[in-house]
């Protein structure tokens, strides 16, 4: 009896459970896809939050999206050239398309407003300085800003905004456009050219010479290999008594020397010819002169050096990756190589110079600037078709793997001299003339000390609006 009442509890537990399981599968066709949706969007949401994190997990700098409404503005760009995105490339195709997506999500145009150059730094000034820039955005050079507009708070700081690497060239913000600790400026794309050497490797075979590629391989590329390198291509071919083949086509690189030896010739407010960077690489300089390293001049200006390199009988000449072009076109019957400018003693690394920098600006009678950045932040933070920066151009410019990685390596850092452009009445080319004329260090440094700072004075110190 009860082993026959247990079996009959047990059946009964069994349909019920087969028939809630039926319940369950059998609902009605709304409430299936009402379940069915509700997955859906629970798998989007996931796979929305995925997507999130694996960004950020790419680049933890990449700013949040942002939600905001321009209400049809024009956001106005100023440059000294047409910066509108071209399409002339997968890279700039998908910059074009986020710019496309990002007007209309955020209700705004772009007007690439174009100003001639030889009126650009005036109009900009008088404009600021009248609160009514020209622009939203506006491409300045450092001196043209720095210090009197700045001092005067005609632009916004954007190091806070401004923090992805794989949109924005840092260096520009961190260093480049910096006054008083904070960063005025932001650059998108590419930093920009690399200088180094050049030289004529038929001619360097020609001579019998070890491979200069050899010195920075071994990392023993600096000042005195390099010095000892233009001694040695420095021939007399044909025993008249005088050179016809040259190591050197310039002693003028004072600028190079500076960069190369991690110095300048100001720290903000002050010169710096007697530091003791500065006098290594002034005497740098010196010895290119007075020792006879470098081909003398036949007083040309300032293109002759690269008319000695054009001729095809001068081994190195200091220069930009982009001047290859123009040897590619004018020297076809040579094989050239680039290399970075050598290291001086007192630096960690190789560098490239700039003297005058240009970046973004935003004027302070300009809202939201953080808007802005955003929005230049969104359409160049792309995945690029390419394996580093400038490669397409590079690739150009140079054939050979090794020119193609010191270009890379001398562009990574960049360093901005000041002179003459920053400070109208400083006698730079004085200076670097009788260097070059074998006046002593000494000499030059007690000569020039007193106009140099009196020219730095007469910028840091003019009244506001001059």
């Amino acid at each position: 009896m009860k082993a026959r009442n247990w079996w009959v509890i047990l059946c009964v537990f069994i349909l019920v459970f087969t028939a809630a399981c039926s319940s369950g599968e059998g609902g009605t066709v709304e409430e299936n896809n009402g379940s069915n949706q509700g997955a859906e969007t629970t798998n989007e949401g996931n796979e929305q939050n995925a997507t999130e994190a694996e960004e950020t997990a790419t680049n933890p700098n990449a700013t949040p999206e942002m939600d905001f409404d321009l209400g049809g503005r024009t956001i106005k760009l100023v440059s000294w050239y047409n910066e509108a995105i071209p399409t002339d490339s997968p890279d700039n195709i998908q910059r074009k398309e986020n710019l496309d997506a990002l007007m209309e999500k955020h209700n705004f145009t772009v007007e690439y407003v174009v100003v001639d150059y030889g009126e650009y730094r005036d109009k900009i000034a008088s404009t600021l300085l009248a609160g009514d820039p020209l622009g939203d955005i506006i491409r300045v050079a450092r001196p043209w800003m720095m210090p009197s507009l700045v001092q005067q708070d005609m632009f916004w700081p954007l190091d806070e905004y401004v923090i992805n690497d794989n949109a924005f060239v840092l260096q520009y913000t961190t260093d480049h456009s910096q006054f008083d600790g904070k960063g005025y400026g932001f650059r998108i794309g590419v930093s920009g050219a690399a200088s180094g050497v050049f030289y004529n490797r038929t001619l360097m075979n020609e001579f019998g010479m070890k491979p200069l590629q050899e010195y920075v391989d071994e990392d023993n590329w600096n000042w005195e290999t390099f010095i000892q390198v233009a001694k040695e291509a420095n021939k007399d071919t044909d025993n008249d008594g005088n050179l016809d083949r040259w190591g050197l086509a310039t002693a003028s690189m004072l600028i190079q020397a500076l960069s190369s030896n991690e110095t300048g010739l100001v720290d903000g407010n002050q010169q710096t010819l007697d530091a003791p960077q500065t006098q290594e690489s002034l005497n740098f300089i010196s010895r290119l002169a007075t020792e006879n390293v470098a081909r003398p001049t036949e007083g040309g200006d300032w293109t002759e050096p690269k008319q000695f390199f054009l001729q095809g009988n001068t081994l190195m000449y200091p220069g930009m990756d982009y001047e290859a072009n123009d040897f590619k076109e004018e020297m076809a019957d040579f094989e050239l190589g680039f290399l970075p400018f050598p290291q001086g003693p007192s630096a960690s690394r190789y560098h490239t110079h700039v003297t005058i920098p240009n970046y973004y600006t935003i004027p302070r009678a300009v809202e939201n600037p953080e808007q802005l950045v955003y929005l230049w932040e969104k359409i160049y933070d792309i995945e690029s078709i390419y394996d580093y920066p400038k490669q397409a151009d590079l690739e150009k410019f140079f054939s050979n793997e090794d020119d193609i990685n010191n270009a890379r390596d001398s562009a990574e850092s960049i360093r901005v001299i000041e002179q003459g452009d920053y400070y109208p009445s400083m006698p730079y080319y004085e200076l670097v003339d009788e260097l070059v004329d074998g006046v002593s260090v000494s000499t030059v440094i007690e000569k020039y000390k007193t106009p140099f700072q009196a020219a730095i004075d007469e910028v840091w110190n003019s009244p506001a609006g001059e």
